[in-house]
């Protein structure tokens, strides 16, 4: 749709008013069509000084964008105009929801309570699709949550226009005293064809602060309630159980005010309408999953307390309604409640849920904040109840971070356990420290110290994928984007890092030395490249109980490119170089990982990825001191479709097939010493398939509420002899382990 450019002259004219001309003045009402009416945005904030932060120079954008922010009473409304003459390729690709494809959008980034902890995201393409999540540790983006807010696009032959609000009660924010709502806001635009981001304030997660760097802005308080009831109705029909299965539920969200929110699932229905990856895992640590049910992603982020260990967290939502204690399989879940609310400067909160049965849980957690002006301070307390274990774990934990300068940013965290099973306590205790240091020129440093005991349990309602660790690291870094105009590289950041780990007995675990290149191309790509040295070290875990393995010196490298769509084609490829030599058998490891996607239009897209791995020297634990070193080769498929039939409707294909053809070399025993000597036990080949296949259709009746018809099929397969790669890849498409269609129907009503 075209603007006059009347619109703009007009809006200029009144964005160079005094604010206090429409402070008292009501508005009208903003209509969310994608047309910047200069009357409707009277008295709004106008943003001109958006400057580029990718590549992060700080210098004025390529191209003029121009932003307007007004507090209305129905909610924060934000539009854009994102000048994009004939000179620069707008794309055009349709995109589903919470989308990463590299396509011209803009973000809105708020912390509505404006300390600095949570900021949450809203994202619109030139294509009206929509992304959102939220921002929390300065620079950890999850986009589980889902919002409802209203957005709208329009075009014209200058650029692009998109106009939002956002309602006061989607996120909690203090109560006002002054009349006046004091937050914290940050706008980008994002030119797809190129990768540039231009952005008011000049923030950027590429540094250690992101969110504590955003805009302060006041403006009215207004405030408004929400009760959302959603009902759930679904159907299952097992095919290779001849099986049928019917279930109702509902989720509760009740918004009063800002200062107090509760969300409530009576019966919850945890379906198979979204699937995880397929993942093979060999190893001692337990592999990590997001949640993307509802009720466990809508207020969550008081509850988040993590700490520097990969995905490390005190509650980790995935724990409620996982496997039984029984073993029986997954656990039913009756019910489960949480509210949050702030009074003054503190926040609170209260997470419950009680599974089914006697063999299920019962799950608590106490959440705690207090926010000083440059500091946060946090109390988080869990317990989970295992009756049919006669186990209890209480956790506690305190978090603070503490900005003193706005070049520092540290994290502290103290976290302790008490685990009573057949009357007997085990307590444990562990402590982190983060601190990350920006200088000029694009020079930063970062500090990293973990301690967790060898009886620190925080797994009951938590996730860390190891205690009993002593670790630092010391990590500098460099971005350079100042590079000459003929490059094909618009930034590059390197980071070097120094890291040593040992066990909580003194057991020295490994030391590192790190390098990493980051870099952005002109033309939208990116490039990153690692390589790790290692020394010798221990493998403490590895016979899962048993004498420490003896690890030799090791590197690996990793080198990943990422294009972006360019006419009908993106692509992706990833080359692994790596080397281990248990065993004293010197071979290198490779890997090669190519994944292209074809758009047969700007709505279908069809990708496939393939991984070739041969490892000539892998290790794994067989039993007791045992384990096996083995000549593999590891072939994954990865493959699907997406489809936006429309607005409202999509349909998405995902395929993943795993092969594995093992062949052993030798036989091992772990020696006190941790020295390996041949071993007597048999140990013999075996091949693997697994394979994972669904179909989801998925339109939208309404916000937040949708009609899921999903079929999915799946099995895995070990076999104790060796087979090519090529026919178990073949083999897997017949594996049928479980066969199911899910019909699910949930509609939100707001009152």
């Amino acid at each position: 749709m075209r603007r006059p450019k009347v619109h703009l002259l007009a809006l200029a004219v009144l964005a160079a008013l005094p604010a206090s001309v429409f402070a008292h003045e009501a508005g009208p009402k903003i209509h969310v069509d994608g047309v910047i009416d200069p009357d409707e945005w009277r008295g709004a904030r106008h943003i001109t000084d958006f400057r580029t932060t990718q590549p992060l120079t700080g210098t004025p954008g390529s191209q003029p964008t121009e932003a307007w922010i007004l507090a209305t009473p129905e909610g924060l409304a934000v539009a854009f105009h994102a000048t994009q003459p004939p000179s620069v390729e707008r794309t055009r690709q349709k995109v589903q929801r919470d989308f990463c494809d590299q396509v011209d959008r803009i973000n809105v980034n708020v912390d509505f309570e404006g300390d600095g902890r949570t900021a949450y995201n809203f994202c619109v393409s030139s294509t009206n699709g929509i992304g959102d999540g939220l921002i929390t540790n300065q620079t950890s983006f999850n986009d589980d949550w889902d919002g409802h807010w209203l957005h709208a696009v329009g075009e014209d032959e200058e650029g692009w226009s998109a106009e939002l609000l956002i309602p006061w009660h989607i996120a909690p924010m203090a109560k006002s005293n002054d009349g006046e709502r004091h937050f914290r806001i940050y706008l980008d635009r994002v030119i797809g064809s190129t990768g540039e981001r231009m952005a008011w304030p000049a923030a950027s997660w590429d540094r250690s602060r992101f969110v504590s760097d955003f805009a302060p802005l006041d403006v009215p308080a207004h405030s408004t309630a929400l009760l959302a009831i959603t009902p759930y109705v679904s159907g299952l029909y097992d095919n290779v159980a001849s099986d049928s299965s019917f279930e109702g539920g509902a989720d509760v969200l009740w918004k009063p005010n800002g200062q107090f929110q509760l969300t409530a699932t009576l019966n919850p229905d945890f379906g198979q309408v979204e699937s995880d990856d397929l993942v093979v895992n060999f190893g001692a640590d337990e592999s990590f999953f997001s949640d993307k049910r509802p009720f466990f992603t809508e207020n969550q982020s008081l509850f988040e307390f993590t700490m520097p260990a990969d995905s490390s967290q005190l509650l980790y939502t995935r724990r409620v309604g996982a496997g039984a204690d029984d073993g029986s399989g997954p656990a039913g879940i009756d019910a489960a409640l949480k509210f949050n609310g702030n009074v003054g400067s503190t926040k609170y909160g209260m997470f419950l849920a009680e599974e089914a049965d006697d063999v299920g849980r019962s799950f608590r957690a106490l959440r705690l904040v207090h926010d000083y002006e440059h500091q946060n301070l946090g109390l988080m307390m869990t317990q989970v109840e295992h009756p049919y274990l006669d186990r209890e774990a209480d956790v506690i934990g305190v978090d603070h971070d503490w900005r003193p300068t706005a070049r520092w940013n540290v994290r502290t965290r103290l976290v302790g356990s008490d685990i009573e099973q057949d009357n007997q306590n085990q307590r444990g205790n562990g402590a982190t420290l983060w601190a990350d240091y920006e200088m000029d020129h694009g020079w930063r440093q970062q500090w990293i110290l973990m301690h967790f005991d060898d009886s620190l349990e925080i797994n009951d309602f938590g996730y860390l994928n190891r205690n009993n660790l002593n670790y630092a690291h010391w990590q500098v870094s460099r971005r350079f984007t100042d590079l000459p105009e003929g490059s094909r590289y618009a930034s590059k950041d390197w980071r070097w890092r120094v890291s040593g780990s040992n066990n909580d007995h003194g057991l020295p675990l490994l030391r590192q030395f790190r390098m990493i290149r980051q870099s952005q191309l002109r033309d939208g790509s990116s490039e990153y490249a690692q390589i790790n040295i290692n020394s010798a070290g221990y493998d403490d875990r590895f016979t899962r109980g048993g004498h420490p393995l003896r690890l030799p010196p090791s590197f690996n490298s990793n080198f990943n490119y990422v294009r972006p769509r360019k006419g009908d084609w993106a692509y992706e490829t990833n080359v692994n170089l790596y080397h281990n030599a248990v065993g004293h058998r010197h071979k290198l490891g490779r890997t090669l990982f190519v994944s292209p996607t074809w758009f047969a239009n700007d709505h279908l897209s069809f990708n496939i990825g393939l991984s070739i791995d041969r490892d000539p020297n892998w290790a794994i634990w067989q039993q007791g001191n045992t384990l096996g070193t083995f000549d593999v080769r590891f072939w994954q498929l990865n493959g699907g479709l997406k489809w936006s039939i429309d607005d409202r409707q999509e349909l998405r294909v995902k395929l993943q097939s795993i092969a594995m053809d093992a062949h052993v070399i030798q036989g091992w025993d772990v020696q006190p010493d941790g020295n390996v000597i041949h071993s007597a036990t048999p140990v013999g080949d075996f091949s693997l398939n697994n394979f994972g296949f669904q179909i989801r259709y998925r339109r939208e009746l309404a916000p937040l509420s949708y009609l899921y018809i999903v079929y999915g099929r799946g099995g895995d397969m070990f076999n104790e002899d060796g087979k090519s790669t090529e026919s178990l890849l073949g083999d897997a498409f017949s594996l049928r382990d479980s066969e199911q269609l899910v019909v699910k129907l949930a509609y939100r009503f707001e009152l």
